[in-house]
């Protein structure tokens, strides 16, 4: 099976082949964001991690402290189903969904979209984990991964991809969540993290599952 990276380093260098100017506007940015250690308050391995409570796609609440109750929580905290290196990411989530359920865990996908609009109904249903409505990026912030998007990016999702984000989260128009991904042990403490302030990179499912792992 191809990895995860190598599946948005093949986007990322299709990107490049289209639109050269646009990748190299966005690796500055990206750089930039480094530079300025933007990601770097997420909250750390050993921590507690922030209680919540969210929306489902059909406007039903999931508690953190409820789920942890069952077993170890991973969170995953993604941009929209608009952005394509997100949907790789939860494609490569599903796949091994299994492997982690199998591991007494539960995984929980955390937008800003609003109930019903990050999937249709039959992707829900396809769906083995869970996805949550963060319109706000509250719960993101909380986690120290709540990014203010540049306006050069904005300008590109509103005129090139003709997204309305204002729309898409119900109002939160200029915050989206740094990608990151959150292992959190049953006690609520966290025991392993992934965060990178470049949209373009994620965890890899299997190191999420080694996470897990060393848990058990």
């Amino acid at each position: 099976m191809t990895t995860l990276k190598k599946q948005t380093t093949a986007k990322i260098e299709a990107g490049r082949q289209a639109n050269p100017e646009f990748m190299k506007k966005v690796d500055d940015i990206i750089d930039q964001a480094k530079r300025f250690q933007q990601g770097s308050n997420a909250i750390e391995v050993g921590a507690k991690a922030p209680e919540f409570v969210l929306p489902d796609q059909q406007n039903k609440s999931t508690i953190l402290v409820d789920m942890l109750a069952k077993g170890p929580v991973v969170v995953t905290f993604y941009r929209g189903s608009w952005c394509p290196y997100c949907n790789l990411q939860l494609r490569a989530l599903q796949a091994r969904t299994a492997d982690i359920q199998a591991l007494g865990a539960e995984l929980i996908a955390i937008s800003p979209q609003v109930p019903d609009g990050s999937m249709t109904q039959d992707e829900i249903s396809a769906m083995n984990f869970i996805v949550l409505s963060d319109q706000d990026a509250i719960v993101a912030a909380q986690y120290g991964v709540a990014w203010r998007v540049p306006d050069f990016l904005l300008e590109h999702m509103r005129v090139d991809r003709q997204l309305d984000l204002e729309q898409l989260n119900n109002g939160n128009a200029h915050v989206l969540p740094i990608p990151a991904t959150f292992v959190i042990n049953r006690d609520g403490t966290i025991t392993w993290r992934y965060v990178d302030v470049d949209y373009r990179t994620r965890s890899e499912p299997d190191d999420i599952i080694e996470a897990l792992r060393a848990l058990a």
